[in-house]
């Protein structure tokens, strides 16, 4: 009887272990090779900046992309247009509120492949501790161990209570993030 328990123990420890599913490769991103930048109507005018601290966790599979986790943590006092006027109030309370909420982040476990190397990440963006869904469409080029995306999603402010203050017909509504990553296994 104890040998077949043994077993029985031993087949589903087997079983268990082929259930589960493959794990994604980890990719570590080159920060000297990234950027997360940003643009967003003002009037007539597109003013353009970028995120100089930032970071994310990457696991991803373009064989298996259902499998991917990503999350990118952004320090939002980081926020820089090379406008004196623009940069003074992007990290106050009217606008990101660094001090407040010193990080946004962005969280996705749901990636689809579109075709060729274009995807599709659906996610949650959360600025000011406010949570909203976003879509994140890139594409995605893997030589060797290094791995170049080029994406872009389009972010409401208002929705996010970002510069809550300025109406959108002085500054546009959807500002448009843009993400030139490269990355290593």
């Amino acid at each position: 009887m104890h040998l077949k328990h043994h077993a029985i123990a031993v087949l589903a420890l087997f079983a268990t272990a082929f259930a589960q599913p493959a794990f994604a490769e980890t990719w570590t991103v080159d920060k000297d090779k990234s950027s997360l930048s940003f643009e967003v109507a003002q009037g007539d005018e597109t003013v353009t900046g970028s995120f100089g601290t930032w970071d994310a966790t990457i696991d991803f599979d373009p064989a298996a992309p259902e499998q991917a986790r990503i999350k990118a943590t952004i320090e939002t006092g980081s926020a820089s247009t090379g406008s004196a006027q623009f940069d003074g109030m992007l990290p106050g309370p009217d606008f990101f509120d660094a001090a407040g909420f010193p990080e946004a982040v962005f969280q996705t476990e749901k990636v689809t492949a579109l075709g060729d190397d274009a995807y599709r990440a659906e996610g949650t963006l959360t600025i000011r501790d406010i949570s909203q869904p976003v879509t994140l469409d890139f594409t995605l080029t893997i030589t060797g161990d290094t791995a170049v995306a080029d994406g872009t999603a389009s972010v409401s402010r208002t929705a996010h209570k970002v510069g809550a203050g300025v109406g959108t017909d002085t500054l546009a509504d959807a500002v448009k993030v843009k993400l030139d990553l490269t990355a290593t296994r």
